[in-house]
């Protein structure tokens, strides 16, 4: 068994007999609620808990109050990283290629079994509030009410069962006066209040927030005044020489090209910014990036400041209603996020930034108090954990596997120590990618085809990879790739990359012009041909 948590040995005893007893077997009353807390954007490095340049200048006393009562995720992460796809695979535990929500532009089919269905079958009383993204109707919900598309920040159109239509089909829906992260909460918080006593709940709470355009309630507006936060090393990293990165990116000066825009004329973009006007306007490209990056940290700690205001407020509840001891409450975000680390900004790549899912959990009666646990958890894992949690099945698609015993310290011994990431929409600043990650080394390896990915440019670019010893370059500065010293270990890890895609399914059967990329550039055995 691989050591995973600094918590003591012997736990098997803590755990109640649900854990391996026949779940028709569990009686419905020790079932524990369950409060799980979702947002977006919102990455380890503004967590104040994961270490991180804006460590020492976050406002999170409820997120760390959850820490010291539960256990961190020290290596969680998500499997293609941006929204939609990344919800999909969380409610569904599958990854894009099984549960066909690859991009931005796809939609999560009713049909599609989840978690909350399998939860209501069970006998929990089903609830989700806030954003939804996924188009179609959510299914499974006992009530559900949910933003139009992304949401805005303020005044939110939300959808219920009583006026539901899919997104596509336009705005529909009642306007709720107020912030929607405020908003949300109280939707979950009277749900808590008014709950059905005699069967436990399942309570999805889902912010906008950090999404673009980090908007903040006017409470939150004083914050940082006069701060000027420490810059990430590789703040001003501008072009691909220094690091070795074979892709162009989303660096700062396109975030301030859109501030620029939208203070000229807020109609010329989809979303409302807080704190225009702004321009970099007779500034140099250094002072540029720095009023950039300066701007995008006041916003964004101050967005996510309000989801800590929130997360005290359903913590306080729970205590009042006297459920704190039996309710799992899980907060989480979606993916991460780039803040200035290679002078970028947004998420999709794999790197750490953006592939990392920070990811808090409490429940007395089994996990242990401030711990910490090290394992390789993945997006498509929570609808197992979840569905075991409420004694229910896991979603008929899904891949992943119940981490409830590893937060206990039991680590069952053939636990993953590898994942397996792709980014499917393609962009020439952001190439297709696929990847793996152990726990030293990241190998990449951007494929640049749309293939068949609805939302993607039709132009290609050059396969090309890219590695990262981890150890030694834990920010990746510096793409070791063509380095004769590593060569034995990547020839290992571009095997591991072809054996995890043949282990997950995803092979591009029905896209012959991937076999020949893939072809290409693994030159592999004949034998191993057909397999990709």
């Amino acid at each position: 068994m691989k050591p995973s948590l600094a918590v003591p040995l012997g736990l098997a005893a803590v755990l109640p007999s649900a854990c391996t007893a026949p779940r028709q077997n569990r009686p419905a009353d020790s079932r524990p609620n369950i409060l799980f807390i979702l947002s977006d954007d919102h990455t380890s490095q503004a967590w104040g808990i994961y270490g991180g340049i804006p460590g020492d200048y976050v406002r999170n006393g409820n997120i760390r109050r959850l820490a010291a009562e539960g256990c961190v995720l020290e290596n969680c992460f998500c499997t293609n990283s941006i929204s939609v796809p990344s919800r999909a695979s969380i409610l569904t535990g599958a990854y894009s290629h099984r549960n066909g929500v690859y991009s931005l532009s796809d939609a999560l089919s009713p049909e599609a079994d989840n978690f909350a269905r399998q939860c209501r079958t069970s006998g929990y009383q089903t609830a989700l509030y806030g954003k939804w993204h996924l188009k179609k109707r959510p299914e499974g919900f006992d009530d559900f009410r949910v933003f139009h598309d992304q949401g805005e920040y303020r005044n939110p159109i939300m959808k219920s069962p009583a006026n539901w239509q899919d997104d596509d089909l336009g705005k529909r829906g009642d306007t709720l006066p107020g912030f929607s992260t405020d908003i949300v909460t109280d939707l979950a918080i009277e749900r808590i209040r008014n709950r059905g006593k005699d069967k436990p709940f399942l309570i999805c709470c889902h912010f906008k927030a950090t999404h673009e355009p980090w908007d903040f309630p006017e409470r939150m507006k004083p914050l940082y005044d006069d701060v000027v936060f420490p810059e990430p090393p590789s703040l001003m990293e501008f072009g691909r020489e220094a690091s070795g990165r074979v892709f162009d990116g989303q660096p700062l000066e396109n975030l301030a090209s859109r501030w620029e825009t939208a203070s000229e004329d807020s109609s010329k973009w989809w979303c409302v910014y807080p704190e225009l006007p702004f321009s970099v306007q007779g500034l140099n490209r250094e002072e540029g990036r720095r009023k950039t990056y300066q701007k995008l940290m006041r916003d964004y700690l101050r967005c996510g400041a309000t989801i800590d205001d929130n997360i005290g407020r359903l913590l306080r509840t729970l205590d009042e209603e006297g459920l704190a001891e039996n309710t799992v409450v899980i907060y989480v975000s979606d993916q991460g996020y780039f803040l200035g680390e290679h002078g970028f900004f947004d998420k999709r790549i794999m790197y750490e930034e953006s592939l990392r899912m920070p990811f808090v959990i409490r429940y007395p009666k089994e996990i242990p108090a401030g711990s910490r646990n090290r394992d390789i958890i993945l997006n498509i894992d929570i609808a197992a954990l979840l569905t075991d949690y409420a004694g229910a099945d896991p979603p008929e698609l899904s891949q992943g596997r119940s981490f409830r015993r590893n937060l206990a310290g039991q680590t069952p011994a053939d636990w993953r120590d590898r994942m397996y990431y792709r980014y499917w929409t393609h962009h020439r600043i952001r190439p297709a990618h696929m990847g793996l990650r152990d726990r030293r080394y990241k190998l990449i390896f951007f494929y640049g085809d749309r293939l068949a990915t609805t939302g993607s440019e039709d132009s290609t670019t050059p396969p090309a990879w890219e590695f990262y010893d981890l150890e030694t370059d834990p920010r990746e500065d510096r793409n070791c790739y063509g380095d004769p010293a590593y060569a034995d270990i990547i020839a290992r890890m571009k095997r591991g990359l072809l054996e995890l895609r043949r282990e997950v399914g995803d092979t591009d059967p029905a896209t012959p012009r991937m076999k020949a990329i893939m072809d290409s550039a693994f030159d592999p055995s004949p034998a191993d041909r057909s397999d990709f």
